[in-house]
């Protein structure tokens, strides 16, 4: 298959095209199309002349993955953020519908629906902070433009390369590694091979996926994420203290908000969060990856670091 990857420079987008290109398939990297913060008001309509030249470009393809966006979730800039996770992936759809591409994989982000109790496949969302409404946008205004698209939710991605895996895995191997008791709490991490495995199905199954796909559950507890990483047991915190413990930083953060991805990774880690079955799962794909390339991952970043 002829599948283009739009933002394909980035770690997401550079990941799906080896995967991709590892099946067989022809991959047309395409770089994301830059909107600036000041063309949010007018939105994809004053975009004309980059929908048209992206559009050239797609003409052709059987499928495209949008990895396009900005992945800062401690970013600020509403503006900037919208222009980069909704605006631009909403150019992206535009052009894939204008080219007459019959597939369209938008990647987004779980932190679409923040402290549901549960993730899943459904429309409904909870944005706590300006980059969880940014990526919510883009999932509506991709849809809006590609009916027909499919919105990728995966959640946190890690690799040896990413800020937030070697500053989880440094907490892991110190003192700090703790978990809220009983430790055993489903944690929503992702390792960017599946991650890219996953996206490569969603653009070459023979299948129609639906709406909405979340990455299925790797099999990792909150427990487990430390001690792999760390190669040591955490510390089981009493669950009152560490929920109290949150309930602060998320006081803290309301007042800084710089803190807010912060706060939000903390309780991810400590809590974890449950979620749905996938129609990956159902629909046959299997992880490539299993919990020893985690202890791999932490060797690693403990290799590098020494």
């Amino acid at each position: 298959m002829r599948i283009a990857v739009v933002g394909a420079s980035g770690f997401v987008g550079g990941a799906v095209c080896e995967s991709l290109t590892a099946q067989g398939h022809e991959v047309v990297a395409i770089r994301a199309p830059r909107v600036a913060a000041g063309d949010v008001a007018g939105g994809v309509d004053r975009q004309n002349s980059v929908v048209e030249a992206l559009s050239a470009d797609l003409l052709g393809v059987t499928a495209v993955v949008n990895c396009s966006g900005n992945p800062d979730a401690s970013e600020l800039n509403s503006d900037a953020l919208l222009a980069a996770n909704a605006v631009s992936p909403a150019v992206v759809a535009r052009a894939a519908r204008n080219a007459g591409v019959m597939r369209l994989v938008h990647v987004s982000s779980a932190v679409v629906q923040g402290r549901r109790p549960s993730l899943d496949e459904s429309e409904e969302t909870e944005e706590f902070s300006s980059y969880a409404y940014s990526k919510a946008e883009g999932e509506r205004r991709v849809r809006h433009e590609f009916p027909q698209a499919t919105v990728y939710r995966p959640p946190s991605v890690h690799a040896a390369s990413r800020r937030v895996t070697t500053l989880t895995a440094r907490i892991a191997s110190s003192p700090l590694a703790t978990v809220a008791a009983p430790g055993d709490q489903p944690s929503p991490q992702a390792l960017i091979g599946n991650v890219a495995s996953a996206i490569a199905f969603l653009a070459t199954t023979d299948k129609t996926p639906p709406a909405i796909v979340i990455h299925p559950w790797e099999g990792l507890t909150s427990f487990d994420v430390m001690a792999l990483l760390g190669d040591k047991r955490p510390r089981l915190l009493p669950r009152r203290l560490a929920r109290g413990l949150c309930r602060t930083l998320e006081v803290v953060s309301s007042r800084v908000p710089t803190l807010a991805a912060n706060t939000r990774r903390v309780e991810m880690l400590w809590f974890g969060q449950a979620q749905a079955d996938s129609w990956l799962t159902s629909s046959g794909w299997i992880p490539l990856h299993g919990k020893e390339s985690w202890r791999e991952l932490g060797a690693e970043i403990r290799r590098g670091r020494r």
